[in-house]
């Protein structure tokens, strides 16, 4: 079992794993079209940008980029201000820029704890259950899928904030999409 520097491991310590899979990506971010329009965009935007619920409800207005379809959050890393933009959809800038802009111009006025329970809820509804059934989840499934579609690892450190390369490693670890490729020609018939 990897695990970075930190001791961060993508398994919890019964060996379940600690993202959303590709099919509870899916029914995540189908199931959050059900949603009132600000709901619906709090979760696409985790969903999609792999953001900490902190980032998330610090989100405002001008951190939008419509013309470039990405979205650009301020991380306190460290003591210091780091900023970070991620590709979107662009229907979520859309989106995004269709709810009423609420305190300080933010999109959500909502205090983390609710956020999270939010979430969870919407997991809940839709029987994702287990150590991924989270906030955290839906960013480490990020990560899993970016790994997964051969995203070079320093657009995902970028992507995710990670400090270290390390950090970044283990998605591209837990996936190993050459290593599966070499495994599935062991399986075929000569």
């Amino acid at each position: 079992m990897r695990e970075n520097e930190a001791g961060w491991h993508i398994y919890d310590a019964d060996g379940r794993r600690k993202y959303l899979n590709k099919d509870e990506r899916t029914r995540f971010t189908t199931g959050a079209y059900a949603l009132a329009p600000a709901d619906r965009a709090f979760c696409l935007v985790l969903a999609y940008t792999g953001c900490r619920i902190s980032e998330a409800l610090a989100l405002a207005r001008f951190q939008i980029d419509v013309d470039r379809s990405a979205i650009t959050f301020r991380t306190l890393k460290r003591r210091k201000v780091v900023f970070r933009t991620v590709p979107v959809p662009g229907h979520l800038c859309e989106l995004l820029l269709s709810l009423p802009p609420q305190n300080q111009d933010r999109f959500w006025a909502m205090h983390r704890v609710t956020a999270w329970r939010c979430v969870r809820a919407m997991l809940d509804g839709l029987s994702i259950v287990g150590p991924m059934a989270c906030p955290r989840g839906l960013r480490h499934g990020f990560g899993i899928h970016a790994a997964t579609c051969n995203v070079p690892p320093n657009l995902i450190q970028r992507w995710m904030g990670h400090a270290s390369p390390a950090t970044t490693g283990i998605y591209i670890d837990a996936v190993g999409p050459e290593e599966s490729e070499f495994a599935s020609r062991m399986w075929q018939e000569p």
